[in-house]
């Protein structure tokens, strides 16, 4: 690292410090020395402090030492590489309490379009998404671009390529210029300006602390997390001042490759981590491969673009050119396994009116059918590669979907019409991310899209009957009925001694993987994260316990994990990575268990909210009493049966009683609990702590109390 760049980054590092220390001392002759700081719904306090020295952060005055050891400690003035290093921890330290300082006293600081500080649901909420390489990797933009119209292009090729996106700085207001859509729901983040770059760096971090297991402090195993896990990168654009130089150091000290748009002389490049690159049209693809991040290009013949990043999209009614289904027109989508004679691959029909013929506002019926020939294919798999027509669909940018087979509500934006999308470009949109993401198990693909009112009747009355068909087969699908579960290790990108066991009827943590799922994944990928586990010798049918599934965690665990029981979460439940949807928690008081969900931030009886509980049970670790599960386990038979099953729960979020109130009422006639049990447990309208619902529960006769002690 050549000397100027070193006495930059210590410049820009004493500057950012100075600025803390005085905004510091500001507050707490304002609030207090014992004034609480902390940043908004997190497990983590100040995540930055929390994951590299482990200090304790809990008001203004606990800062005052660690400021003083960062000045002491990091701020060497002598132009060498590790001094530079020190000075980018130390600007990062500076950037995390002066973005914290401006939450205290509960303050809201940021205002659309900037989102500030990311909470740990949103951490959690891409987790999947991330160690399944939808998103492939996360780009950090600070600065100006030449233009707002070279800032456009920029974000929109990283949006276009799945790239999580993160944005500080006049480059948010170029973007908004040019009408680039930004938000939690296009992978976009507007963070803000100058110091809110932490909040990029602070989000990275936590991932080492929630997925990874790393623990609080432990600074060298943090550094080699965030080198080898974390595929971040930053694109700097615009002048480079001291400033910039030190948060740049600081990126660099946390192992992330960065590159500029400016013409950097020789001796202030350094080859792999700061590289130059004026031309706009290869920035991304430099950053890319300096992080080594691999990219699986799909060309689809679409005049939209089509990624991830266009998921969240909500088109509203107003905004849209036409609809279909949704209750206001029929509609359906079937995916058929079909003989080879009959798929013509490629082949895409469309049966009634183009939506050159839709007037503007209107309401058309839309069949969907996807018929496949794979040689490996199977009928079981159907329903697996159904369910990704909802994904694909909403992958493209003004492309809208809900719901699935004869429920299923599409729209087309207003945008999307005049940029020269047809119907038939449904069918293009599918064959290609049908053939690209499972080419083992789908040889050819043929489209049919139906739009007329009158040929789409005899179609929905055929994906009924297909429908019922699969119902019938899911419902014998139990865990006594097959003689292999599988594995899950997909989340080990992330948190390396996590083993999730899926089964008939205990769907992967993250609810994204059911046992089918898992066995269509072996088939497309052998060697892949879906491993057949042959279940063998049962060690405990009442806790679910089987040598074999044993032995494949030692192994997988790294070594970490020796036992494991599939039907309780008292003794050696499964481990939970950091992506699951709920948690469920003992409370003794009560004799038995809350469950709360990803989406509630607020507290519960267990006196811990959703990212306080999951600090504590994720990252790989056995944690009994303690278990992260996905939504829909909770209404499987095999829910903690060795615990007593469904009629231990006695607190959930209202949001979770609300959406599973039809499977939860139809579980608690089966098991003799009653069709009103649901209506015996408690929500956060009745309390939040054990002592405010034990007298509701007591007055209810809740069937928890009367059950033998958990604990």
């Amino acid at each position: 690292m050549s000397k100027q760049i070193c006495e930059l980054a210590y410049q820009g590092a004493s500057t950012a410090v100075g600025l803390a220390e005085k905004l510091l001392n500001e507050a707490i002759e304002k609030h207090g020395v014992g004034a609480a700081v902390a940043y908004p719904d997190t497990a983590y306090k100040l995540p930055m402090i929390t994951a590299l020295s482990g200090e304790e952060i809990l008001t203004l005055g606990d800062i005052v030492p660690v400021l003083k050891r960062i000045k002491e400690n990091n701020l060497r003035p002598e132009p060498e590489l590790g001094n530079a290093l020190l000075s980018g921890e130390a600007t990062l330290y500076a950037g995390e309490i002066i973005e914290a300082l401006r939450y205290v006293g509960n303050a809201n600081p940021d205002e659309p379009p900037y989102t500030g500080f990311l909470p740990d649901r949103i951490l959690r909420k891409f987790g999947v998404p991330l160690v399944d390489g939808t998103i492939p990797g996360v780009a950090v933009i600070t600065g100006k671009a030449k233009d707002a119209k070279a800032a456009a292009a920029l974000v929109k090729d990283l949006q276009a390529k799945g790239i999580l996106v993160m944005l500080v700085n006049d480059i948010i207001e170029q973007c908004i210029e040019e009408n680039i859509k930004v938000g939690v729901d296009y992978l976009t983040f507007p963070l803000g300006k100058f110091t809110q770059i932490i909040h990029a760096v602070n989000f990275a971090a936590r991932a080492g602390l929630a997925f990874g297991g790393v623990p609080k402090g432990e600074r060298a195993r943090m550094l080699e997390y965030q080198k080898n896990r974390v595929p971040a990168f930053v694109i700097a654009l615009g002048e480079l001042d001291a400033v910039t130089v030190a948060i740049g150091a600081g990126a660099l000290f946390m192992g992330f490759p960065i590159v500029t748009d400016q013409a950097l002389p020789p001796e202030l490049t350094i080859p792999g981590l700061l590289e130059p690159q004026p031309d706009y049209d290869k920035i991304v693809k430099l950053a890319l491969e300096l992080r080594n991040i691999k990219l699986k290009i799909v060309d689809i013949p679409v005049p939209i673009t089509v990624g991830p990043a266009f998921e969240g999209e909500t088109i509203r009614k107003k905004d849209a050119w036409v609809e279909f289904g949704g209750g206001r027109a029929p509609g359906f989508e079937l995916v058929r396994m079909c003989d080879a004679d009959e798929v013509e691959d490629g082949k895409i029909v469309v049966v009634g009116p183009e939506i050159d013929d839709m007037p503007e506002g209107s309401v058309f019926p839309l069949g969907i059918m996807v018929d496949i020939y794979g040689r490996k294919m199977q009928e079981d798999f159907e329903g697996v590669l159904e369910r990704r027509i909802h994904y694909f669909i909403n992958y493209g940018e003004g492309l809208w979907h809900v719901a699935q087979r004869d429920l299923c509500w599409l729209r087309i934006s207003k945008g999307a019409k005049a940029a020269g999308f047809k119907i038939r470009h449904y069918g293009e949109l599918l064959i290609a991310k049908f053939k690209s993401d499972y080419p083992a198990i789908v040889d050819r693909v043929q489209v049919t899209l139906i739009t007329d009112a009158k040929a789409i009747e005899d179609k929905i009355a055929l994906a009924r009957t297909k429908y019922q068909a699969r119902d019938a087969r899911l419902k014998g699908l139990t865990d006594e009925s097959v003689d292999t579960f599988y594995s899950c290790t997909l989340c080990q990108s992330f948190a390396p001694n996590h083993v999730c066991i899926v089964s008939p009827e205990r769907v992967g943590l993250c609810g994204a993987v059911s046992w089918l799922d898992a066995k269509a994944s072996n088939e497309i990928t052998p060697t892949g994260p879906n491993q057949p586990i042959a279940k063998g010798e049962c060690l405990d049918e009442q806790k679910g316990m089987w040598q074999n599934l044993n032995d494949f965690l030692y192994s997988a665990s790294n070594r970490t994990l020796e036992e494991v029981n599939l039907y309780t979460l008292m003794d050696k439940p499964m481990t939970s990575c950091g992506c699951f949807e709920a948690i469920i928690a003992v409370l003794p008081m009560t004799n038995g268990v809350m469950i709360t969900t990803r989406e509630h931030s607020g507290d519960t009886p267990c006196g811990m909210t959703f990212s306080s509980l999951a600090g504590t049970c994720g990252g790989g670790v056995q944690t009994p009493g303690f278990m992260g599960v996905g939504r829909r386990y909770i209404v499987s038979s095999k829910f903690i049966p060795a615990d007593g099953g469904l009629g231990r729960i006695v607190w959930m979020p209202k949001e979770l009683k609300d959406y599973l109130k039809d499977e939860l009422t139809e579980r608690s006639v089966s098991l003799g609990l009653g069709a009103d049990f649901i209506d015996k447990i408690a929500d956060e309208t009745i309390g939040t702590t054990e002592e405010s619902i034990l007298p509701f529960l007591e007055e209810k006769q809740h069937p928890a109390l009367k059950m033998p002690p958990l604990m």
